[in-house]
């Protein structure tokens, strides 16, 4: 059952935002990944990929964006984009890839990924993109029912590989046009 929607506004990320977006997204990436506790093979990927340096660096890339969804000054999610990201089991000619959809645990279930995900395609249609593409782990059951519900389509297996570890993962997808990028 959700909960009632959560007021909430929604905007483009900012270079002052490094810091909050890589705490958030080391603690989403823990408490999803990280099931059986911490190991050092989780610890260094989340260092490694979460630190605010590297929010800084993204923050300067003209292919992605960041949209991030904050309440009274606070970050409470964000969704992450790479527009002309490609994969071989991804046939378009003009794909963006959501790279990340995080939510604070105590702030899922109010629609807030929902309102990211919306955000996410209108975007990347308005960045051209014509179909957007992501790779949940395939233990996730919670995020692959969310894009299930949004329209996505399961197109294959795919693996996330870090420290010679290779994790499954599910490609999905869902057309973009202006008139469905809700």
């Amino acid at each position: 059952m959700t909960d009632a929607p959560l007021q909430h506004s929604l905007r483009p990320a900012t270079a002052d935002d490094a810091l909050c977006l890589g705490v958030l997204a080391m603690q989403v990436f823990l408490d999803t990944y990280a099931t059986d506790g911490i190991r050092p093979e989780i610890a260094r990927e989340a260092l490694g990929s979460y630190a605010p340096a590297t929010y800084q660096r993204l923050l300067q890339a003209p292919e992605v964006a960041i949209l991030v969804a904050e309440r009274q000054g606070h970050l409470l999610g964000f969704a992450q984009l790479t527009l002309g990201a490609r994969h071989p089991l991804v046939d378009s000619t003009a794909p963006a890839e959501l790279d990340r959809l995080y939510v604070q645990e105590p702030f899922t279930g109010h629609g807030l990924g929902r309102a990211l995900l919306h955000a996410a395609e209108r975007e990347s249609a308005r960045r051209g993109a014509s179909l957007l593409w992501l790779t949940p782990w395939v233990h996730n059951a919670r995020a692959r029912h969310f894009y299930a519900r949004e329209g996505y389509a399961d197109i294959g297996t795919t693996w996330f590989e870090f420290e010679g570890e290779r994790h499954e993962n599910r490609l999905l997808t869902r057309p973009l046009t202006p008139a469905n990028a809700r």
